[in-house]
Parts: structure tokens; sequence; C-alpha cells
């Protein structure tokens, strides 16, 4: 049965269409705070969630201390949104994305990561090109195996290029641990930061990352800042970690039922371009609030495939339902805009408007 909320969202707005209740969204920025209040490190937000200044400037509001963007694209948004404080988590390589970093940075505080000697070697150019320095982090990997270096001697070789580069300052260390790798990020970091005050270094930014983490918030000693995003909205994959709950889940994806093919089988008007074919490890597409059983099996580009065998209810041909995504990261990177609402009122429309930006 069609919900008198999902109704309205269905005639105003059509579906499917990326609805987000304020309420939930406001309790969960002040929960993730307090969290990072009280763990004695600053909160800075990832903004690849959300994707919206609006929302960037409401976690800053209420505490954060600047933002975290994946890449150049979303910092150039965010900043002229009046974001003043950006740490840009990727590696930077090209004379392209030089020339756009330093017209970044003369206009805005700007923090980027680094890896590696090619990465470094191309930051003075952004540097010279704002007339000012150019903080540079160096990412660690700790355990995801993703990017970063792997040795604590990595850190202090890359320190000593920063330190000797033009217009370059050393800025500290960016971490990603896994959620049960901490204390060998402790190891890491230990051994690095004695490497380093060799060097008459110390960081002023010691960052950790992820929402799945927030359970591990200042377990590492010596950090300073975290950089979680998910938690805005919360996911499946969220709720899977512990870190959420179904009532903390913030955007829901309202779709309509626009097949019935057999008793068995539905057809949603969500497919892949919406939900997207990201399962984070787990079983089907989303979870269904009003069908928790049916199983969103497979997609095609506009088709969502219910598998109904398990459901004790069906859903009717017309019926519009709420879909909690897998990653809401990606299926919110899918659309330009989501609906606002709170309680049973829509409030309004807010844009995406970092989505898309992938350089």
């Amino acid at each position: 049965m069609t919900s008198p909320l999902a109704a309205k969202i269905a005639r105003e707005y059509g579906t499917p269409a990326l609805v987000i209740d304020m309420d939930r969204v406001e309790r969960n920025i002040a929960r993730v705070q307090k969290i990072c209040d009280d763990a004695g490190v600053a909160n800075r937000p990832h903004i690849k969630t959300h994707k919206s200044p609006f929302l960037a400037q409401l976690q800053i509001k209420v505490g954060a201390k600047g933002i975290t963007c994946q890449k150049l694209g979303e910092a150039e948004v965010m900043a002229e949104g009046g974001i003043d404080d950006i740490l840009i988590s990727y590696n930077l390589i090209g004379d392209e994305k030089m020339a756009r970093l330093g017209a970044l940075l003369a206009k805005t505080n700007v923090t980027v990561a680094a890896d590696n000697p090619v990465v470094i070697a191309g930051l003075p150019a952004a540097a010279a090109a704002a007339g000012r320095a150019l903080p540079v982090v160096i990412e660690c990997d700790t355990g995801r195996k993703r990017a970063g270096v792997e040795t604590p001697a990595e850190v202090i070789a890359l320190a000593g290029q920063i330190l000797s580069a033009p217009g370059l300052s050393f800025a500290g260390l960016l971490m990603y641990p896994t959620e049960t790798g901490w204390s060998e990020a402790q190891r890491f970091y230990d051994e690095a930061l004695a490497g380093l005050r060799q060097l008459g270094l110390d960081p002023a930014i010691v960052s950790t990352g992820g929402s799945p983490n927030l359970k591990n918030v200042g377990k590492l000693k010596g950090a300073t800042e975290h950089r979680p995003g998910t938690y805005i909205y919360n996911d499946r994959m969220q709720v899977a970690a512990g870190v959420a709950t179904w009532d903390d889940c913030a955007l829901h994806v309202y779709s309509t039922v626009v097949s019935h093919a057999a008793p068995d089988r539905g057809i949603l008007d969500a497919g892949s371009k919406t939900l997207t074919a990201d399962t984070g490890g787990l079983d089907g597409y989303g979870l269904i609030l009003e069908h928790p059983e049916a199983r969103i099996a497979r997609f095609a580009e506009e088709h969502g495939f219910l598998d109904l065998t398990k459901s004790n209810t069906r859903p009717a041909v017309g019926d519009v339902v709420r879909i909690v995504p897998n990653h809401v990261c990606v299926v919110v990177n899918m659309s330009d805009e989501v609906v606002m609402v709170r309680g049973d009122e829509i409030v309004g429309i807010l844009p995406v408007a970092a989505r898309g930006k992938l350089r």
C-alpha cells in the first residue's frame, strides 16, 4: 500500500525519486559531531556522499572543521558554495589539474594528499600559480590496499621531498584503517612519527577516515581529525557494519511497481541507473521497507527485478515503495536532485551540486 507521502511525491515529482528526511539528516549530523567531540578529534566530513554545499554548511554549522573532497571538481563546487577549508584526499596529476588547483588555492584554504614522488613533483606548479604555499598530507596505506604508502620509510622519504619542493609545506598524514586494523595503524603511525621528528617535523594533521570506523574514532593516539561521509544518510552497508540503524537511514529511493507478471515476480521502475550495480557485498540491491522479505534480485537499466518467493506480502502494480540502497554514495551520484521532507511534508528540492565530478 502506498503511503500518503509516497503518493504525493509520485504525483508531484514522479518516480524513481531520491528522498531525504531532513529530521534524520540533522540528527545524524549532530550524533556524529558528538562522537568526534567526545573523542577529542575534529570532524572533517567527506562530502562524497551528499555532494551538496548546503548540507556541508549544515555540518560546519554544527561543529565540523572544514570538509573532505575526493575529487578536485567536488572541491571547486564546494568552494563556490562558500566552504573555505577543504582537504582533497586524492592524488592529483597533470597540468590541467595543477592549473585548476592553483586557481582554487588562490581563493580557498586547500590541503591535498599525495602518496608518491610523481604527484609531489607536480604540486609546486599549483602553489606558484596561487602565489601561496600548498599544504600536503601523505596518504598511508594502513590495511585497505588501495592508495597510500605501505611503509613508514616511504613517509619519511616523501616528507623530505615535500620539504625541498618550492611552495609546498608538510601538513601531516592521511589514514583509512580497516575496521579491525587500528593497532597496526598505531604501529605504523608511531614509527612514521619517530622518523618525521628526526627531520624536525611534527604532523599538524593526522586524519583517520570512514563512517564504518565511527566506533573506532579516537583509538589512534595522535589523531587530530576524522573523515566520515556516509553517516549523513547511511545505507544497508552502514547498518550491516553496526554503525547505524534503519531509523538512521535518511535517504530512501521511492520507486513504483510497474509490472507483476507472475505471483513471485515484479518489476520496479528503479534499475541499475538508479540503484546501481554496487552490492556492497550484500544480498540483493536494497531493502524495501514495506516488503523486507522481497529481494531486488537483478537489474536492467530501468528495471528492478523483484523476487517475491520469500515475501509474505505482495506489492501491487502502482504501489510506491521505499528502498534503502546498499551503497548510498553511488546512488546519489546518479541523480540531479533529492526531495527534502519533514514528516509527511515536502519542504523542497536540493540539487546534487557536485554529482558527476569525476575529475
